[in-house]
This record gives structure tokens, sequence and C-alpha cells, in this order.
């Protein structure tokens, strides 16, 4: 358990409310020169743009910026602009520029004793190159998680006692600083990290000119290579699966750890991996988180610039001449799960002929009809459902069960408090990244508005010409069509966690019914299996598919395809 500094503040009744806003705490934030100081060492801006936050718990078990989430504890954000050691952010209830969650304001926080933590997100100004100049958070090697993310800066947790009607100020210091996992080298960048080699897994980071052209600035993204058993000692070439999804910071494909052995769908794979049983095949894992996101869906988009072409033709290329990996279509697939499973599919449909081969599992919405549960295109409001008399609020995320875990109000509202203008690194925000067209302030047009959830329907139109991927295989079936025969393969659990299952039945139904032409295209559903099933195992049993048995399938799809 962390050790709290022993100062405790007891706020006593206030005598009356002050008339510039609603009664509550004040807290009073401050920006210390050592924080200034370890942030300037690893490589971020000072004075600082960014977002100050104040958290609270009812526990001391973890610091309270670790419970924050759309069912997590309370959280109010500012954003800042110039801070300067020494300077102090008041966040004050009723004050316009602050936006909270779950509670909307301080003045809401009930009586009774708290731990409360402050925390500076710090932001990087881009001026890009479609003219637009935008602030936000640069990834520093953790993603996109904020609360995390080294170089933010953050206060120690102090105990504090509320009691009824309490108005005072609470001060709190920003005095340390999140280090990155691994140092970063002389000349370095916190970007995507920097894990160290490994025998199994090689660690790749390269500056991508397509991207720091598109953003103003080093851009970088990077790779985890996980090489076979004999690789060192053979002059063997490799087929690839690329495994998409979240940022994977130092871990290796399928969470490979030659030390463990591993548990559920990994059980036995890491003593399989290495005992040369396995095929002969590279996997690969892809370090691209960005200012909006922890992955970058993998595709080309007018908010995040070209990170597909960046993807295949700077980063794969490199890999293929650092390492013995065949550079032809067929000995390369991609494959993942959630977003990953989108990236997979996506990145198969916009580069047919690149990849041979896609592996989809409980993909994001690949139709916008269901953009999770919510029709875009027919649709008025993301948030509720109504009829004359009745007013619904739409879920979110479900247990297999059918019990309801969140609403898509709130995981919405808890981004808009995370980072308004999209800048929140959550799912909703990448959504409109990638999916969306630039704004007139430079940052995505949103989809809705995110404190009401009224729907934009020239943003779902832009959606719908771009990047539904249903829509864009129908439009562009004749040409692509052919590319894809026997390369697609979905799973997805029919009680989806998000609602995934309804968008895959869509593209089933398009796919299993197309003419002119017609393509071999596997779905799979799993009975009563939440967010993120992969599939049955083949051998008949019922249970559900082992990375072992996913690796040998796909190895065996990509040397039955070999050419030359």
């Amino acid at each position: 358990m962390r050790s709290f500094p022993t100062l405790s503040v007891v706020l006593l009744l206030a005598a009356c409310t002050s008339p510039s806003g609603p009664s509550g705490p004040t807290f009073s934030v401050q920006f210390t020169q050592e924080a200034a100081d370890s942030i300037h060492a690893l490589g971020l801006d000072v004075p600082v743009d960014g977002r100050v936050f104040v958290i609270v718990s009812r526990s001391s078990e973890r610091e309270p910026r670790l419970q924050t989430g759309v069912n997590g504890v309370p959280f109010w954000g500012k954003m800042v602009s110039g801070l300067k050691p020494g300077d102090f952010v008041e966040i004050r209830p009723g004050d316009a520029g602050v936006e909270g969650y779950p509670l909307a304001s301080a003045a809401d926080l009930p009586p009774g004793d708290y731990e409360m933590q402050a925390l500076l997100s710090v932001y990087t100004t881009f001026e890009r190159s479609d003219g637009h100049t935008v602030s936000m958070h640069l990834n520093s090697g953790a993603g996109q998680n904020q609360w995390r993310a080294p170089g933010n800066a953050f206060s120690a947790p102090v105990p504090v006692t509320i009691g009824e009607g309490d108005s005072r100020t609470i001060p709190l210091s920003l005095r340390e600083v999140i280090a990155p996992s691994d140092p970063v080298p002389p000349g370095g960048t916190l970007q995507q990290g920097n894990p160290s080699d490994t025998e199994w897994v090689k660690y790749v980071k390269i500056r991508s000119e397509l991207l720091s052209e598109f953003w103003g600035k080093d851009m970088f993204i990077g790779a985890n290579v996980l090489l076979p058993a004999g690789y060192a000692a053979s002059s063997t070439a490799y087929p690839v699966m690329y495994m998409q999804g979240h940022f994977p910071g130092s871990r290796a494909p399928f969470n490979f750890d030659p030390d463990s052995p591993g548990q559920g769908r990994s059980e036995g794979f890491n003593d399989w991996w290495t005992s040369g049983q396995a095929p002969p095949v590279v996997a690969v894992t892809i370090r691209d988180a960005n200012p909006y996101y922890d992955t970058s869906y993998s595709v080309n988009s007018e908010n995040l610039g070209p990170y597909g072409d960046a993807i295949t033709q700077e980063l794969i290329p490199h890999l293929e001449r650092e390492f013995r990996l065949i550079p032809q279509e067929w000995a390369r697939i991609v494959a993942g799960g959630s977003t990953g499973g989108w990236e997979a599919i996506a990145m198969q449909v916009f580069y047919p002929d690149f990849f041979g081969g896609s592996w989809g599992w409980c993909p994001d919405p690949v139709d916008f009809n269901y953009h999770q549960i919510v029709n875009v295109y027919e649709d008025e409001n993301a948030y509720f459902t109504d009829n004359e008399w009745h007013k619904i609020e739409r879920p979110n995320a479900r247990r297999f069960d059918g019990n309801i875990r969140s609403t898509v109000r709130q995981e919405n509202l808890m981004e808009y408090a995370t980072g308004p203008d999209t800048r929140s690194g959550g799912q909703w925000a990448i959504w409109e990244a990638v999916f969306g067209s630039v704004g007139e302030n430079g940052y995505p047009r949103p989809i809705w508005n995110p404190q009401t959830g009224d729907i934009d329907q020239q943003t779902a139109e832009h959606w719908k010409v771009n990047y539904d991927i249903h829509q864009y295989l129908r439009a562009n079936w004749e040409t692509i069509g052919p590319q894809l025969n026997g390369k697609l393969h979905i799973a997805v659990g029919d009680m989806d966690s998000y609602y995934l299952d309804n968008a895959v039945y869509l593209l089933d139904e398009f796919l299993s019914q197309a003419t002119g032409p017609g393509i071999d295209a596997r779905f799979e559903y799993g009975r009563r299996k939440p967010h993120c099933w992969i599939g049955y195992s083949p051998t008949g049993s019922g249970e559900d598919l082992t990375w072992r048995e996913f690796v040998e399938e796909a190895a065996g799809h990509m040397y039955s395809r070999r050419r030359g």
C-alpha cells in the first residue's frame, strides 16, 4: 500500500455560500520547479500547455489517478496554457472551464473522508501540414493513457475530510513526474517507448517521414518482433503474422514469455514456440500510439495523417530489410481482436494486394448502422432512444448475461471531462479522429454533441463514404472483391460486450450474397461469448481457439498460397 503524507486537511462547515458560484471545495494546484525540471529533462515543453485534473477517492489502496474510468472515481479537469513553475491553477465549483465526471462539480461531492490528488497532462503543440495548429498529449511510451503517461506530473495523495457545505480551498502540489518504464537513450525520444532486445524479441523504432511531415514534428513508429526457434542459426526467410491491437509496450506478440507456462489461450504456447515445433513464421506487433489514442487504426485519415501508408510503405519495408522476412503478399497476414480486429479487416480491405489474409476477431464497428448500438445514419441522438412518453438511455457495455455495465452517455461524458475537442485518448475519441473530417478548430468534427448526444448527419455521411467497411466494399466491390477471395476470417461472440456482433451480421449478409464476384469469406459466431472471443478450437471439443492453434492455421494459410 502506498504511504501518504501525515498532513490531514479538515474542512469546516462554511459560514455562507460564495456568491460567485455553488458551494463546494476549490482546489488550488501548484506547479513546482522540480516537476518542471523533470518534464523538461524528458524532452517535453515547459512552460506547459495541457490539462490539470483533481481526482478524489474514498480508498487509499491505490492512487486516485489509477482509479479513474467509466465506473471509476470522480475527477475534474481544466485546460491550462503557458503554465510556469510556481503558478497556481484553481479548479472551482461553477467555473465554466471545468468539466467533471461522474460529478459535474466538486459542489456535488458528498461529505466524507477522501484521498485527493492532482495530475497535469502535458501537451505538445503541433503545426500540421494541413495548416492547423493543435495542442495535444504526445504519446510518451505508455500508449495514450494520460493517467499513467511518462512526463505527466502528479501530486502526492492527500487525506481530506469534507463537511456539509464546505467551501474552503484545498492545496495540492505537483512535485512528482511519471518516469518512463525504460530509460530514454541519449538523443532519443519518449515516443513509442524504449524497450530492450531479448533473445527472442527484438524492438524496432523508426522516424516516419510521412507522419513527421503531416504533424510538423518528428514522429516515430515501432514494432515488437518475435523470432522463431533457430532464426539466428539459419538463413531461412520467413512469412510474417502482423498482430494488431492496442499499444503493446514491451509485450511480445501472443504475450510470449519464455519464463512463463502461459494461461488461457496462451497455455503451453511459450514452450511450444521455443521447442522448434512451431511453424517457421515471425510474429510482429506494431507500436503506433499517437496524439489521439494508443493505436492509429492503421489507415490514413484526415486527423491522424497517413498511418496506413507509414506502416505499409515505411515500417514493414524496414522490417523486411532488417530481418529475413519474405516481402510478398502471401507471406503477410494481419490479425487482431477488438480495435485490432477492425484494423486487421481494414488493412486487408484498404490494402487488398499487400496482405494475403486477415483474421478480424470481435472487430470494432464494421458497419455504422451499428456503431456499437448507435445507428449514426438514422438515429437523431446517440445517448437516448425515445418515444412520446419515454426516454431510454442506450447501453454501452454489457455482461454476457445481459446486465448493463455502462451507458454510451456515461463513457462519452467521461471522455469529454478527460479531454474536450476529442483529446481524451479514449475509444470514442479515436473513432471520431479516424473516421471524421477536420473541424474548423483543427480537431476532429464530432459525430455528435458530446454533452447532448445529438448526431451530426453531415459528419455521419463522411464516415459512411470513407470508413464504413461494409459500405466501402459495396461501393468498390467489382474492384476489391476479387482480391479478397479466401482472405477474410471474422469471429465474434453473439453476446459481445460492446454489441459489436450486430455490425458483423450485416457484413456477413452482404459477403454471403455478393455476386460479380462472389468470394469465400469465413464468419464464426460464439454462443453466449463476450468480448473478445476469437473462435472455436478446430479439434471440435467446443473449447476456444488457442494461440498455438491460430498460428498453425495462419501459417498453413500462408504456405498454401505460397508463390515462387
